[in-house]
This record gives structure tokens, C-alpha cells and sequence, in this order.
């Protein structure tokens, strides 16, 4: 999905949606303000040209750094970004969304940043949230099966943010 124009038609279905684009890039990516991804995932699986009636993955990337003395020289706000891959079968194309998210809800430390689901718009989105829920730690509201999906039910912690420590005992083995 090369070129500004279809970042202008998805704004013009979406408006208000499409926050920040580089469609020139090697995969091309959409921003999308996080209160409307569901929205906008809806729009392009069934009314855009081409349709992408396919989702490849949902990843997380932690945009942290622990470390205070590097953290003093980066130019960003730490935040979780979510990183949808979309497929075209009809095109033979690809489209890349993203979206950011605070790292914590209210910026309060254990409250985990919510976003809609997508799991209404293509189904293999409910094991994607599951696995980003469990390990990255970000809640899909009207997800239809929310829980672990590889870390057992009463881990603690979400093993891929950047300042997750792993604890030295689990239910009496000790690790390391």
C-alpha cells in the first residue's frame, strides 16, 4: 500500500483515525489512535479496496529503557506499541498498523493499558491478544476468552516488558 492516498482514503472512512503514516517504507504502516483500531481493522477487512481479510500476527514492542542513564538520552516517552500485520489475498499486499499505548494505565504501575479487540473482525486475533495479554501485559476489552495463553494462571508479571524481573522461585523450584 504504497503512496499518501491510501492513507487519505482510511482517513476520510476513519476520520479522526489515522494519527501518523509512512507508507513509503519496506512495510508500509498506518498509526491508528488506539480508541479506534477496532474500528478501522473493521473497515479494511470488509469495505476498503483492497479488502485484507487476513491477520498475520499482533506483536508488542516495550519502548522502555531501564537503565536511568540511557533513558536521560532518548527522545521518546516509554509506551507499549502494538504492531498489527495485515494480508490482502485478492492484492497479494501487506499493510502494517500501529498503535501506542501508555506502558501503565493512569500511568499507575500494575494497571494495564486496555484497547479494543479485534478478535470480532478476524478470528485468529483471539490467540494474537491472548499471547500479547500474557506476555506484554495489555488488555483487549471484548475479548472473548481473556487469560494466559503460555505462562501458567498465577504467573506473576509479563515476561516481555523491559523491566519484568524473573523471579528466582515458582511454586517451590528455584531457578537460574
Amino acid at each position: 500500500m504504497k503512496g499518501p492516498s491510501f492513507a487519505e482514503t482510511v482517513g476520510s472512512a476513519c476520520p479522526g483515525a489515522v494519527v501518523g503514516s509512512n507508507l513509503e517504507a519496506l512495510d508500509p504502516w498506518l498509526e491508528i489512535a488506539p480508541e479506534r483500531i477496532a474500528e478501522v481493522c473493521r473497515w479494511l477487512k470488509t469495505a476498503s479496496d483492497p479488502r485484507f481479510d487476513a491477520l498475520e500476527c499482533i506483536t508488542a514492542v516495550d519502548w522502555f529503557e531501564p537503565d536511568p542513564k540511557k533513558a536521560a538520552k532518548v527522545s521518546w516517552q516509554p509506551h507499549l506499541e502494538l504492531v498489527y500485520h495485515l494480508w490482502s489475498t485478492a492484492a497479494r499486499a501487506t499493510l502494517v498498523l500501529k498503535t501506542k499505548l501508555p506502558r501503565w494505565l493512569n500511568d499507575r504501575p500494575g494497571e494495564l493499558p486496555e484497547i479494543p479487540s479485534v478478535a470480532g473482525v478476524w478470528r485468529t486475533a483471539d490467540w494474537h491478544e491472548r499471547e500479547v495479554f500474557d506476555l506484554s501485559g495489555v488488555m483487549f476489552l471484548g475479548h472473548p476468552d481473556l487469560r494466559r495463553i503460555l505462562c501458567p494462571e498465577d504467573w506473576e508479571g509479563y515476561p516481555l516488558r523491559k523491566d519484568y524481573q524473573m523471579p528466582l522461585e515458582y511454586h517451590g523450584i528455584r531457578g537460574r
